[in-house]
């Protein structure tokens, strides 16, 4: 008597290897996404693919719908040639998406200053600190004072609690996040001047202090001030 065929084999071993092609999407769709709302991709900056893949350790193929997924919600953009690039920005569209933020991320950190746990506040203090050193040296690195600058905000955005606002907010950096190049990246003078180590003390501060008001009041300050920066660089589109 024949053995019965074994018809669960095939569906089983081709799921894991789904299972294996999402996982490493995601982590290309992560990785680029960091790289985004961190201000380390530019305005305009062309993406090649191929080096994506090879940085990653990764074949093309989870790159591309990793690409494709950005693609789709405007953070990146294809060219007629089919290069891939950041998006170029708008006069219009980053005052539009200023004033979004002002109130979606104003009312994130009043919820914070609420809400907060004491690792919440250990996070943010750990990142304050490590754009102030990046501020104070002598020799700053840019690329870090924008990751640290984008981690001391988003620390301060999951202590409120909300992760479906942390999720909103997430979005809005992805569009906003290159442009920070134009203000951190500007000089390592406006690191020390621009006035946001000030603003994330006092950001930290009434967190820790509970005070809403000005807690609020600390983001506007700086969101408003690096605002005022990048529109004075002329590097905007009319």
């Amino acid at each position: 008597m024949s053995s019965p065929r074994n018809t669960e084999a095939p569906s089983a071993i081709a799921q894991i290897g789904r299972l294996e092609r999402i996982t490493l999407g995601e982590r290309v769709h992560a990785e680029l996404r960091e790289l985004l709302m961190s201000g380390e991709l530019a305005p305009g900056q062309k993406m090649s693919l191929r080096s994506v893949a090879e940085t990653l350790g990764v074949s093309i193929m989870p790159v591309r719908e990793a690409v494709a997924r950005l693609i789709s919600d405007q953070s990146l953009e294809v060219l007629p040639n089919r290069a891939v690039r950041v998006p170029l920005m708008t006069r219009s569209r980053f005052r539009e998406l200023t004033t979004v933020r002002l109130a979606i991320e104003g009312f994130a950190v009043e919820e914070a200053a609420s809400n907060h746990a004491k690792s919440d506040l250990a996070a943010m203090g750990r990142f304050e600190q490590q754009f102030l050193a990046e501020a104070r040296s002598p020799d700053p690195h840019a690329d870090r004072a924008v990751r640290a600058n984008k981690e001391l905000h988003f620390a301060v955005y999951r202590a409120s609690g909300l992760p479906s606002l942390v999720g909103i907010i997430e979005g809005l950096w992805l569009k906003i996040g290159p442009v920070l190049n134009f203000d951190l990246k500007a000089s390592p003078e406006r690191m020390r001047t621009g006035g946001a180590t000030e603003h994330h003390g006092r950001l930290v501060a009434a967190v820790r202090a509970g005070d809403r008001t000005a807690a609020r009041q600390a983001l506007v300050d700086d969101i408003q001030g690096a605002a005022d920066f990048i529109e004075s660089t002329g590097r905007l589109l009319d």
